[in-house]
């Protein structure tokens, strides 16, 4: 239920868990869908870039040098100062330990110091919830969640926010992974999924035979990592004479494999628990092809599609913020995490205590 006290509160919320920092002010009633007030991002893609990857320590010390300049960048936004925030949220896990204890830090400095009380966020219901950030009719409850990125793939069945029941994950590589690793044996430069996506619009998609591992095994799990074996090796058996075409032909057909076993698998799911509405969300969730894959299947099967803006797919302080207010309006924040301590879970199952 949601708290019948009217009054308004700002939330700030900060986002460090892997390579992005953000930081996001959401300002939220007891009832209606939160706004967002103002909100700064920065990526951490060019330093990383050279290395093919996410190196922690330098995400880490890269986090500290601009999460301060982004909250004076939001605070000025939003035309307040600090002491006219009246709640805290941050990402408190899964993700890289030192990066999230830089958030959890400046969020816990800031309660201390401003006497207010700081909540950590799951990182992947900041994305659940993330579609309500659109400014588009938002989702109702209760719903199915396809949470992908680069680091999970998970079916949800949400009741409400904080009641997650897991459905299907992956078994292995998770589909950002997938498009990464693909991405690497093809020679495309990082991050790996949306350079393999934009050559992807140059390939036949039916070119290659690909696997779609798990799509007829009767449960909701997921596995990309034959995927990748097999883009492998049909690679090594194109040999040094592959052709820029065979090149883009394979990013089609590997793209084309993930997004068959994710929108058939959501398809499942959505029959399974008898519902008519399906959330996306996560990185991956930005890839065109999905989005469109989904889109058709919506129409063709009558269920509703919730997707964040493309922008808002990837991490970012909003989503954290956002979260941090739905769970207000619900009562649900007063005993999570310390407020005036360091306190992360670099691994931490959605739904666990």
């Amino acid at each position: 239920m949601l708290r019948t006290d009217p009054a308004r509160v700002r939330i700030l919320g900060i986002e460090s868990s892997c390579d992005e920092t953000g930081v996001a002010l959401v300002e939220a009633s007891a009832d209606g869908t939160p706004t967002v007030v103002a909100q700064a991002l920065h990526s951490q893609v060019e330093l990383h870039r050279e290395y093919g990857g996410v190196v922690p320590e330098l995400a880490s010390r890269d986090h500290i040098a601009r999460v301060l300049p982004l909250l004076n960048e939001v605070l000025a936004q939003a035309s307040i100062t600090p002491g006219d925030i009246d709640r805290i949220a941050y990402t408190r896990g899964p993700g890289l330990a030192g990066a999230l204890l830089v958030g959890a830090g400046v969020a816990c400095a800031l309660g201390a110091a401003l006497d207010r009380p700081v909540v950590g966020i799951h990182h992947l219901e900041g994305h659940l919830l993330s579609p309500f950030l659109g400014g588009e009719a938002p989702p109702a409850f209760p719903f199915i969640a396809l949470l992908v990125s680069g680091g999970h793939t998970q079916l949800m069945e949400v009741s409400e926010v904080g009641q997650y029941a897991l459905l299907g994950e992956s078994i292995d590589d998770a589909a950002g992974e997938a498009f990464d690793k693909t991405a690497k044996l093809l020679g495309l430069g990082y991050p790996g999924g949306p350079a393999l996506a934009v050559l992807a619009e140059r390939g036949d998609a039916s070119r290659f035979s690909l696997p779609r591992p798990l799509l007829h095994s009767g449960d909701l799990n997921f596995s990309f990592a034959g995927l990748k074996t097999a883009v492998m090796t049909t690679l090594a058996r194109l040999g040094p004479s592959a052709t820029e075409q065979d090149r883009a032909d394979m990013a089609a057909s590997a793209q084309a494999a993930i997004v068959d076993v994710l929108a058939r698998k959501s398809l499942a799911a959505l029959r399974q628990a008898k519902s008519d509405r399906l959330v996306v969300a996560g990185g991956v969730a930005a890839n065109g092809m999905l989005r469109h894959t989904l889109a058709e299947m919506s129409s063709a099967h009558r269920f509703s599609l919730h997707v964040a803006p493309p922008r808002l797919c990837t991490d970012n302080g909003a989503m954290i913020a956002m979260a941090g207010a739905m769970r207000w309006q619900r009562g649900l924040d007063a005993s999570e995490g310390p407020s005036r301590a360091f306190d992360v879970r670099p691994r931490w199952p959605l739904g666990a205590p």
